[in-house]
């Protein structure tokens, strides 16, 4: 006999026991969208390799060595989405979803991203977003907007100790001045970096002050603010007095670069609670030149995303509630096999009705039926034999206070409805 087939390292499946709280969470992402003027978009999974190269930048460990790229039947090269800003933007020129001199396109979507990285807790190879943005505006308000955005998302799921931690990564008029800064103090500790630093200080740099292993060196790197140009400070000024307006709780953070080559201006983290690295819960930025760099318009515009892996890990540890786990309101009993169809048309009555029910269709006794019943969570235990049947009544069995009583056949819907308080 042959050896079971496993899924692949690095994805896992939703489970029952986990995919309501999937569920609850992205219910509260589309609430907190609707309430905040966004509109869905759903993306391809997959799009032009050039799409990502292009936009989020070949120098990026994410083009280097993540994407899962592969040729299709007509010679393409088709790249599975590491992430979603850059299929929005394209989304957004393609079908021309702006309103040229009005309030940005604000837009939002969820689904499956796939990177090749080693797996780790709360991180995996096949991983869902959120994804929110504003597109169109180079307003400083509109990043202080979707900062707001995500601290309401979050608050809305109960998570603690929500902290915003920000950047101004410049501007293409600002950055060359302040790479050139860096690469120069850089090589001046060049021998002490790490392998994957001294491979990045010619190419991309500033990724270098995101490494968790030259952290010393990068301690002591140039300023990146001594280096922004007047728009560029302004801007980050703007950002920062409209986030205490708010009462929105945050701290600057010069080696915050992000890992996409599209972000100007704005970057920034929302972390909730004590987890340390763990306690990341989203980040974004600003990114004025994407739409350019795949060819289409200047269009500014400012984004964020979320990982749903981390946020219900964080929930979790948190304790934050998901709501009430999934529960059937009625399980129809039924002893006599006689009167199974009759079961079955009562059951199909409750779920007409809105209710949540089931049956037993393997056949067992009274006991095992209602041991049954119990273990779904039901209110109601609706039991029909042959006798209740001939009589047109069900005896409903209350499962939470243990009371039976029975019920016209009728009224079984309503008798239901009240026990599951659904009235």
């Amino acid at each position: 006999m042959s050896e079971s087939i496993q899924g692949p390292r690095g994805v896992r499946d939703i489970l029952p026991d986990e995919s309501w709280k999937w569920a609850y969470v992205l219910d509260r992402a589309g609430e907190i969208a609707r309430r905040f003027g966004y509109s869905e978009v759903k993306l391809p999974i997959f799009e032009h390799t050039e799409l990502f190269s292009r936009g989020v930048g070949d120098t990026t460990d994410i083009v280097e060595k993540e994407m899962y790229t592969f040729t299709d039947k007509g010679g393409r090269s088709i790249t599975l989405r590491p992430e979603m800003t850059a299929g929005m933007m394209r989304s957004y020129v393609e079908h021309t979803l702006g309103v040229p001199g009005g309030n940005p396109a604000k837009l939002w979507g969820a689904g499956p991203m796939f990177r090749y990285e080693r797996p780790q807790k709360g991180r995996y190879r096949q991983f869902w977003q959120l994804d929110y943005e504003e597109v169109g505006s180079e307003s400083p308000l509109v990043d202080v907007e979707v900062i707001m955005t995500a601290i309401e998302l979050f608050r809305t799921l109960g998570m603690r100790n929500l902290e915003v931690v920000i950047n101004s990564v410049g501007c293409p008029k600002c950055r060359p001045v302040y790479r050139e800064k860096l690469v120069g103090y850089l090589k001046g500790h060049f021998d002490e970096l790490c392998d994957t630093c001294k491979s990045r200080l010619d190419r991309n740099p500033l990724r270098v002050l995101d490494c968790k292993e030259d952290h010393e060196i990068v301690a002591g790197a140039p300023d990146i603010f001594d280096s922004l140009c007047d728009e560029c400070a302004e801007h980050f000024k703007a950002v920062t007095d409209g986030l205490t307006r708010l009462g929105i709780k945050y701290t600057i953070d010069k080696t915050l670069v992000r890992g996409l080559d599209y972000y100007t201006k704005t970057a920034f983290e929302v972390k909730s609670g004590d987890l340390g690295a763990q306690s990341a819960v989203c980040g974004g930025g600003r990114y004025d030149n994407l739409s350019e760099s795949i060819g289409g318009p200047h269009v500014p515009s400012v984004g964020f995303a979320a990982g749903l892996d981390r946020v219900i890990l964080v929930m979790d540890e948190q304790g934050c509630s998901f709501g009430s786990a999934p529960a059937l309101d009625a399980y129809v009993v039924c002893p006599d096999p006689a009167a199974r169809l009759n079961a079955m048309e009562l059951m199909y009555e409750l779920r007409r009705a809105g209710l949540k029910a089931d049956m037993d269709y393997a056949g067992r006794g009274m006991k095992a039926q209602m041991k049954t019943a119990v273990a779904s969570g039901a209110k109601a235990a609706c039991i029909l034999g042959g006798d209740e049947a001939a009589r047109g009544v069900v005896a409903v069995r209350d499962l939470t206070k243990a009371e039976q009583a029975e019920v016209p056949a009728g009224e079984v819907c309503a008798r239901v409805a009240e026990l599951a308080g659904r009235q």
